[in-house]
């Protein structure tokens, strides 16, 4: 069994910085990407960040030049790191990854809990 848990969230003011964990364990034969989405309250979850297992990332639009996706491959674990935080980044961030439990079956995606980031003043 796979699993994503996710550390790092909190409060912080507009302006303010947080790093974001994730860390993958139990039966993992590769990973090929993970990633972050977020879930604003009343909004659809939407894809934050992702990173491939050879490093290439994509972002939404929203966060660029902000917001760094990061990944220690022996550790299994995706950072986010987020900077000039907005208010309009408060949601609950999800853990992503699509990871080949065994050599034998396909990769497959699976989330965390997630955690809740809030920006306010």
């Amino acid at each position: 069994q796979v699993q994503l848990v996710e550390s790092g969230g909190g409060l912080v003011q507009p302006g303010g910085s947080l790093r974001l964990a994730c860390a993958a364990s139990g039966s993992i034969f590769s990973i090929n990407a993970m990633g972050w989405y977020r879930q604003a309250p009343g909004k659809e979850r939407e894809l934050v960040a992702r990173i491939t297992n050879d490093g290439n990332t994509k972002y939404a639009d929203s966060v660029k030049g902000r917001f760094t996706i990061s990944r220690d491959n022996a550790k299994n674990t995706v950072y986010l790191q987020m900077n000039s935080l907005k208010p309009e980044d408060t949601a609950v961030y999800y853990c992503n990854g699509v990871i080949r439990a065994t050599s034998y079956t396909y990769a497959m995606n699976y989330w965390g809990k997630g955690t809740l980031v809030t920006v306010s003043s």
